[in-house]
């Protein structure tokens, strides 16, 4: 756990303007899809924070910081990988290549994108929706 969550400031420090924006954006377009709680905690060994979406007990989606980096991990399981894979074309090379990288665990398929812009806004969009659906008006 944090002993503080990190103000706007020290965020848009750690990852440079241009990601903190990226960031910004996206916890946005998350927030405006989804009413989920939102748990800051550390990042582990590669990131220095996490930032988490859950409802009910199950995760969502996390973003992760650290110094110029920025990451969006989403986990499918076994029924959300066969949705993803059943309807593969209707996504970007970016995030195909991406999918087909990422490691199985025995909990999931752990797709991690660094984002440096909203370019793969639509994949997420999407990726999301797999996972549950928007339930926000």
């Amino acid at each position: 756990m944090l002993d503080k969550i990190p103000s706007s400031k020290e965020m848009s420090e750690l990852l440079g303007d241009d990601i903190f924006k990226v960031w910004q954006e996206t916890s946005l377009m998350v927030d405006g899809l989804y009413d989920m709680e939102r748990l800051w905690n550390t990042g582990g060994k590669a990131w220095k924070y996490e930032y988490k979406y859950r409802r009910g007990g199950k995760t969502l989606c996390a973003l992760y910081a650290r110094e110029n980096c920025f990451g969006f991990m989403i986990i499918f399981g076994k029924n959300e990988r066969e949705k993803f894979e059943s309807n593969l074309e209707a996504y970007s090379a970016v995030t195909q290549s991406i999918y087909d990288k990422s490691t199985t665990y025995h909990d999931g398929k752990w797709m991690m994108f660094e984002l440096t812009d909203t370019s793969l806004f639509d994949d997420l969009k999407k990726l999301l929706a797999i996972k549950r659906r928007p339930n926000k008006k």
